[in-house]
């Protein structure tokens, strides 16, 4: 079996278990004072949280370099039932449909992590024309062209 791990640096872990035990459905796989860690089969992922409270001592990753993440499904129903789903279990949400980002068109939904990591449940709907010149980026106006919901972070309404 093959899977990417992934490992969150996380202000408060009740919440961050919270959130995402929301977001895979699912619960944690082991559970320690400070840390968690999921066995997410679909999409097949090993997602570890490690509990730091204070910013400046939040590992050696490097900062700012987290741009955002998502899960990429198969077709804009499936992104509707996400976005159900994910409204359904108290998360604030931000659907886009048709969106260009990323050089591509997309239908999606944004949600964000209790310490602000944006994430997004999307599919691709078609490649962007060719006249597209930006790659879309997190908190590029020219981006999508959406605004975020009160609840989410402004990063969080463009890929």
């Amino acid at each position: 079996m093959s899977r990417v791990q992934l490992a969150l640096n996380v202000s408060d872990l009740d919440d961050a278990v919270t959130f995402y035990s929301r977001l895979f459905q699912a619960e944690p796989a082991k559970r320690r004072p400070g840390y968690a860690n999921f066995a997410i089969a679909d999409p097949p992922l090993k997602l570890v949280l490690l509990e730091s409270a204070d910013a400046e001592e939040r590992g050696s990753g490097v900062a700012g370099a987290l741009n955002h993440l998502g899960v990429e499904v198969a077709d804009a129903g499936a992104v509707t039932a996400a976005t159900k789903r994910l409204t359904d279990a108290g998360l604030a949400t931000a659907a886009e449909e048709n969106s260009t980002c990323c050089y591509a068109t997309q239908d999606k939904v944004w949600v964000a992590d209790p310490d602000g990591a944006p994430w997004e449940v999307y599919t691709v709907l078609a490649d962007a024309p060719a006249t597209v010149s930006f790659p879309g980026r997190v908190g590029v106006s020219a981006c999508c062209g959406a605004t975020a919901s009160a609840d989410l972070p402004a990063a969080a309404a463009c890929c």
